[in-house]
Order: structure tokens, then C-alpha cells, then sequence
């Protein structure tokens, strides 16, 4: 048998002498199967050297297949996905990818007994996924591929060269295919989405999210497919962690408003909080638009022509068209007398708080009232309960506060008594809550021999206090007073304060 002619032939590079041999080896003996091995490994090597030259390849690919080698050929069918990947790279590498071509390459490839799980399948799906992920057949190459086929190195990211690094194989592959699955809408209007796949689908999201928390996007992914399902509740859960982290990119507050069509005031601070955000304009352009709409709605005619100036502005730095709704708004009288701001930034900010409530809706809040102001430093003092108490700067969240006021705060953390850091701070009504540590009392007041403080009931008065108001033992005094920790003595106490 040639079978060493044949192989020192292939590995010189003379392919078609190696292929003749093969041929009349096998012409001769066509149910050999070293015979049909040799000339495998020759049809590999013309594949290999023909893979940017499609017809060809499919020729010869065609060829191996009819050869009906046994899928325990583990050695070829192995290397047969580096050269069909190189096949996909030509392919992908070309733009706009030429689909009829992937097409025609991965209806002739599927029926291969291809290795899997391998390094080589691996890089096959790459190379596709890369081709593939811009069309809607996406899904059905997905499948025939099976993500069960991913191996530990494929869920790393990499890293290029110049040290940068690259999302993970498999979240790219998880993202492509959640973001096939979301309702398209056609020419004509109508909507398309595979309820039935998109749920059988989302358990497997879901579980990557949890399994590696290092994947960004399947979160924001898995929200999209819950919103697109109906449901909110989940959606929310599902995004918030995620958004938390993405907070200063404009289109995570965009997405987590079309959790609350219901609810315009709410959609309306999301927008104001997309809108902060530092993105190039040709990016707000249909968020300002949207926004310049409800503007027009609330009758804030100043904010929402500033709106428009700022979206015409970019779309005429692009060379964009201007939509018609956009020209209207423009030759009404309202826009015309409306005075054109630089900006809407104080109007975002007024919304601020609400959208951070949206952001950190799934952190519990907590009751806690002031015990001391510093309006030098904009810190306050602050009590929960007689076991939490600690201090957080307001300068963020609130104007002006005073010694009493409830509020409710979601901590981000904290040490007992010491520095906290928060999420959101707004104010509260809560007498019940207030009644526990501020409380209006009234009598004679206290002041021992010697000293400079004094007392009212078991409420503390301050020397400065009694300074302040002329105190002398036996005065009348109707004073406000709040529950307040002695650190000398490790107890609590009540203090006087100044009446709110």
C-alpha cells in the first residue's frame, strides 16, 4: 500500500501528485479503509489550502463525506474543524458577511461527526458564531453547535497581545443568542418572538448569571427576556444587581424604564438620569426625543425646546435626517417662544432621587432620625435603634435637615457608630417612629449646685443650652428632646434640643 508515498507527497505540499495516488489506491480497493484514510487526509490538506475559496471547498468537503469514514476517525474529524473554522473566518472576516456563503457552508458541515467537546470545536464555533451572530438563523446554528459542548477554558476570557482583554466565549455565545430571542418586528409592523424558547431558554441564562457572576450582560439579558415575557417583577430583580454596576451608562436607565410604562413620573426620572450621564450625543438622540416629548406633556416648553436644540444639533452633525414629529414641534408657538437653555441638568437632578430608588428598589429601607446636624461639614448623626447609630454625609440627597427629622435611608455599609455609606436618603412621616427617640417635654428645670448644665426630668440640658436661654434652677421650660448613647457612662440618655 502507498500509504507513505502518500503521506511524504501531502506534508511536501504536492497535493494533487498525492491526491492522483490516492485516487487510483482507492479506485482499486474502494472498500479499504486505509485506503479511504489516505485519501481523507488528502482531501484535508486541499481543504486546508482552499478554505478562502468556497465552491472549492464545499467540492472537496463533499468528497470526504462520501468516503462515509466511521466517526471513530477521531484524529481527522477532530483537525476537520480547524479547516472548516478557517472556511467560517473567510467568510466573517468580509463585510457584510456574505450569508448565502455561511449558509451554503454550514448545511454541508452539520451532518459531520465533528468532535465535541474539543479545542478545535471550540474554535469552530467562534469563527461561526463571529459569521452568524448578525442573522436570524443565529438560533439553529446555536443548537446544532450545543452550548453543552463548551469547555472550562471557553467560559475565561482572553487576552489579546497588547494585553486586553476579550469577553468569554461563552458569554458572548449566551448574549448572541438571548438577544435572537427577543421580539423582532418586521416592515409591516408585526412582531415576532418564540414565547415557548424564549422560556425554555431563560432557566439556562439565569443559571449562568448565578454560576459566574463575572458575566456582565446575560443579566441584562435575562431582564430583557423577562420584560418581554410579562414579567416585571422578575425583570427587576434580574437587572438591578447589574445596572447597579453599569449605573453611568445612559442605556441601563432607558431599559429599566420600560419596567414602568405605567408609571410616567418614574419613566420621567429614568430619563432625567439616562440623560446625566457622560455619552457622546449622537447616542441620546432618540432617548431626547422621547424625553422632548413628555416635556411637551408636562408643559415644561424652556426644557423640552432645549431638548430639541441639543438632538437636531447632533442629528445635523451626523448628517441625519430630522424626523417629522421634530420639524412639527418646531413651527408650533410654543416652541418659537420657548427660551432655549444650554442644558437640563438641574431639572435631571431634581429627579435624581427617584430613579436612585428605582435603582436600589431591591435594598430594603430603614427608618432612622436625626440626632445632630453639621451643616459645616453636610454630615449628619444618626439613629435606627438603640443598637444602630452611626453618621453619613447628606449633602447628596438633601437640601436642609434638622435634629429630628425621620428618614429613610438604604445603607450601602457601614461600622456601628462610625462612618456609613448610602444609597438613597429621602425624607419621611413616620410619628410613631419619631416618637421613640424625640419627644416634647415640659416642667421645672434642675441645675445641681456647682453646675453649668442641667435637667428636665430625665432629659440632659446642655451648658451651652443653659447658657443660651438663662437658665436658672427652678425655671419653667417647655423643651424638645432627643434619645441620644453616652459614651462615658455606655448608656442611653435624653438630651435637649432646639425646637424644629
Amino acid at each position: 500500500m502507498p500509504s507513505k508515498e502518500i503521506k511524504a507527497l501531502r506534508q511536501a505540499g504536492r497535493l494533487e501528485e498525492a491526491y492522483t495516488m490516492a485516487s487510483e489506491e482507492l479506485a482499486s480497493e474502494p472498500d479499504n479503509l486505509w485506503a479511504k484514510r489516505n485519501m481523507s487526509w488528502v482531501l484535508y490538506s486541499q481543504l486546508d489550502k482552499m478554505a478562502d475559496d468556497l465552491p472549492q471547498f464545499i467540492i472537496k468537503l463533499n468528497e470526504l463525506k462520501a468516503l462515509e469514514l466511521p466517526s471513530d476517525e477521531v484524529m481527522l474529524f477532530d483537525n476537520l474543524s480547524i479547516v472548516l473554522g478557517k472556511a467560517a473566518r473567510n467568510i466573517s472576516a468580509k463585510t457584510p458577511v456574505d450569508h448565502a456563503k455561511l449558509r451554503l457552508l454550514f448545511e454541508n458541515l452539520m451532518d459531520l461527526p465533528l468532535v465535541k467537546p474539543s479545542k478545535w470545536y471550540s474554535v469552530l464555533f467562534q469563527n461561526m458564531h463571529k459569521a452568524f451572530k448578525e442573522f436570524d438563523d443565529y438560533i439553529e446554528f446555536a443548537d446544532w453547535w450545543d452550548f453543552a459542548n463548551f469547555r472550562p477554558e471557553d467560559y475565561e476570557k482572553d487576552k489579546l497581545p497588547n494585553g486586553k482583554e476579550v469577553m468569554a466565549l461563552v458569554e458572548q455565545a449566551y448574549i448572541a443568542y438571548a438577544k435572537h430571542l427577543l421580539p423582532k418586528q418586521n416592515f409591516q409592523g408585526n412582531v415576532f418572538f418564540d414565547k415557548g424558547k424564549a422560556e425554555e431558554f431563560l432557566p439556562r441564562l439565569i443559571q449562568i448569571a448565578e454560576n459566574y457572576p463575572s458575566f456582565q450582560y446575560p443579566s441584562y439579558f435575562q431582564a430583557k427576556l423577562l420584560l418581554a415575557l410579562g414579567d416585571r417583577e422578575d425583570m427587576l430583580s434580574a437587572l438591578l444587581p447589574f445596572a447597579r454596576k453599569k449605573q453611568n451608562d445612559f442605556w441601563v436607565w432607558e431599559i429599566l424604564s420600560e419596567a414602568f410604562t405605567q408609571d410616567e413620573e418614574k419613566v420621567f426620572a429614568l430619563y432625567c438620569r439616562a440623560l446625566s450621564c457622560q455619552s457622546p450625543e449622537e447616542m441620546l438622540i432618540n432617548l431626547r426625543q422621547k424625553m422632548a416629548a413628555m416635556l411637551i406633556r408636562k408643559q415644561l416648553y424652556n426644557e423640552a425646546r432645549t431638548e430639541i436644540e441639543l438632538l437636531v444639533a447632533a442629528r445635523n452633525e451626523k448628517g441625519y435626517r430630522i424626523p417629522d414629529v421634530v420639524n412639527n414641534w418646531q413651527s408650533q408657538e410654543w416652541y418659537i417662544s420657548a427660551v432655549n437653555q444650554k442644558n437640563n441638568k438641574k431639572l435631571y437632578n431634581q429627579y435624581r432621587h427617584i430613579a436612585d430608588g428605582v435603582l436600589f428598589a431591591d435594598i430594603p429601607e430603614i427608618n432612622v432620625i436625626v440626632e445632630f446636624v453639621n451643616t459645616d461639614r453636610k454630615i449628619l448623626n444618626f439613629i435606627a435603634s438603640e443598637s444602630s447609630q452611626g453618621f453619613f454625609k447628606y449633602e447628596r440627597f438633601l437640601r436642609n435637615v434638622n435634629i429630628g427629622d425621620v428618614l429613610k435611608v438604604r445603607f450601602q455599609s457601614g461600622i456601628p457608630g462610625g462612618l456609613f455609606k448610602v444609597y438613597t436618603v429621602t425624607k419621611a412621616d413616620d410619628a410613631d417612629f419619631q416618637r421613640l427617640f424625640y419627644k416634647e417635654v415640659e416642667g421645672i428645670v434642675r441645675i445641681p449646685d456647682g453646675k453649668s448644665f442641667g435637667f428636665l426630668d430625665d432629659v440632659f440640658i446642655p451648658p451651652q443650652m443653659v447658657t443660651k436661654h438663662k437658665l436658672t434652677d427652678d425655671s419653667y421650660l417647655k423643651v424638645n428632646a432627643i434619645k441620644t448613647y453616652n459614651e462615658s457612662k455606655r448608656q442611653w440618655g435624653w438630651k435637649m434640643v432646639e425646637k424644629l
